[in-house]
């Protein structure tokens, strides 16, 4: 399926996708979740953050209002369990948030904005580990750009953006941005 929109690549980039698309991918996600779980009863969505956590309680909130269950959403810092932490400049922490009852026994979706090499994906894997056993472990992206390094796939994907290696993809969400969308940039990969 091809983007119909003109080409309007500027500074900012190139929009593939625009606050409609983005709020009609997750409505998708959401009701993917639900068929594929059975419902909510057993779901935690964890997001990665910054705009995974975003993505996840916009999830929550889409997947209460299909349901009328409140999902409980967290979030899963991923910092520590990063493999480049010696090749990049020191970061701050950010907030684990496991919601009152835990993850052991539970569906937990991870969420994220961007799937590119799959490392930030195993990253939150091993966090997880430390946090409890959950029964199954799914993962919800909001766009695919390809180029995985590792054995990583996810289960819900909004946007399957095939990319260069050379291009970016920018992802801003009104929550922590300003403002929904999606840019395909030129410039140092991601």
């Amino acid at each position: 399926m091809s983007d119909s929109r003109p080409d309007s690549r500027g500074p900012d980039g190139r929009a593939v996708l625009e606050a409609p698309d983005i709020h009609r991918a997750l409505t998708r996600i959401a009701h993917e979740i639900l068929e594929r779980t059975k419902g909510a009863g057993d779901v935690v969505l964890l997001g990665i953050p910054t705009r995974g956590a975003t993505l996840a309680t916009r999830l929550g909130e889409r997947i209460e209002q299909f349901e009328g269950v409140k999902t409980p959403v967290g979030s899963i810092d991923i910092t520590m369990y990063r493999d480049d932490l010696r090749l990049k400049p020191a970061r701050p922490l950010g907030r684990t948030e496991v919601p009152p009852d835990g993850i052991d026994g539970k569906i937990v979706v991870l969420v994220d904005d961007v799937l590119y090499s799959g490392r930030t994906v195993r990253a939150a894997l091993d966090a997880l580990n430390d946090l409890g056993r959950p029964t199954a472990v799914q993962l919800a992206i909001l766009v695919d750009r390809g180029h995985r390094e590792l054995p990583i796939r996810a289960d819900y994907v909004g946007k399957n953006l095939p990319t260069a290696k050379s291009e970016k993809v920018k992802v801003y969400l009104q929550e922590t941005d300003g403002r929904d969308a999606v840019l395909l940039m030129k410039g140092e990969a991601r």
